[in-house]
């Protein structure tokens, strides 16, 4: 009996002993994952700081690519009315010069190299357009873009739409 309780306490120190190193091995691996944790936390915390910068910074954009968009969109609103205000003086004063000896101009003949407005030879640099309404020939001055349409002289513009002259 006093061999075996010698023995089980030999066992018992040892299964101590062993417990120990494991609790040791544990206490340290314990130590090891709260410093990663820390480490991760700080780099969550850097990550959403880096974030919300990025978003603040995209919002700022935004808003000035939106207000950089309206005053492009105004500029292009008072390009388009200075060039009707242009078209418009250009024509009174084409009738005050060209207009008072022909009530109406006559388009120039098809294969005519005249416009038949202002009767400009077309050349390398002035270029022929077809009237999409009276089928007259016109150089780019006397002549207005419609859109989808084409161009057209400005004179049957001016018949179609009367309220920009």
């Amino acid at each position: 009996l006093p061999q075996r309780l010698a023995t089980l306490a030999t066992a018992a120190r040892e299964e101590a002993r062993q417990s120990r190193q494991q609790l040791q091995a544990q206490r340290q691996e314990v130590a090891q994952l709260q410093e990663q944790l820390g480490r991760a936390r700080q780099d969550g915390e850097r990550w959403a700081s880096a974030l919300q910068r990025a978003q603040r910074e995209a919002l700022e954009r935004e808003a000035t690519r939106g207000a950089e968009q309206a005053r492009q969109q105004e500029l292009i609103r008072d390009m388009k009315g200075r060039l009707l205000e242009l078209l418009r003086e250009k024509d009174a004063l084409w009738q005050k010069t060209e207009g008072i000896d022909t009530p109406m101009p006559t388009p120039a003949p098809r294969d005519a190299g005249l416009c038949a407005r202002c009767h400009k030879d077309f050349r390398l640099l002035s270029r022929r357009y077809s009237c999409r309404l009276c089928q007259g020939k016109v150089c780019h001055a006397c002549s207005v873009d419609v859109g989808k349409q084409g161009r057209c002289c400005l004179l049957c513009y001016q018949q179609r739409h009367p309220q920009t002259t």
